[in-house]
């Protein structure tokens, strides 16, 4: 088992949208660090901390911080966005044939009790090379060390 932390702009799609949806695929992303997590390492039955990006005045009023736990539901599968000349995330390089960015399915688990701020992550003794917390890390999907998992999910109790 691995552990991940997946971020989303909550007004893009947000935690009660994955609520509401059970199961959605995790498209869109184009970053090819975060592209291969997803292609070379993310199995289904991994877990993975969903975290709400930066919010500066949201209308859905989530703030920024991890707010639930997910599951990885699939193996790596085309991103259909890349594909699609109408999508915002379309690349004309990706083909059926070879499709250059991929993506997994990701299943709700479950809300925490309130969310964990960055802050608040900032702030808990264990946790000061994960790596959403490093100068410059902006990437959308980062693995969490067990430990990590063990000592973030200590917050929501």
């Amino acid at each position: 088992m691995q552990y991940w932390l997946l971020k989303s702009d909550a007004e893009s799609y947000s935690f009660d949208d994955l609520k509401r949806d059970k199961t959605t695929a995790w498209t869109g992303v184009r970053n090819y660090t975060a592209r291969n997590f997803m292609r070379d390492q993310m199995k289904p039955g991994d877990l993975a901390f969903f975290y709400h990006s930066n919010m500066g005045g949201s209308s859905t009023g989530a703030r920024p911080g991890i707010v639930g736990i997910c599951e990885i539901a699939s193996a790596p599968i085309p991103d259909e966005t890349a594909l699609d000349p109408k999508d915002s995330h379309y690349d004309p390089k990706s083909t059926p044939a070879n499709p250059i960015w991929m993506c997994v399915e990701v299943k709700y688990r479950k809300h925490l009790k309130k969310p964990i701020s960055i802050d608040e992550l900032r702030q808990t003794k264990g946790l000061e090379k994960m790596v959403i917390l490093q100068k410059g890390s902006r990437l959308s999907i980062t693995p969490v060390t067990e430990q990590e998992w063990k000592t973030i999910q200590s917050l929501d109790s």
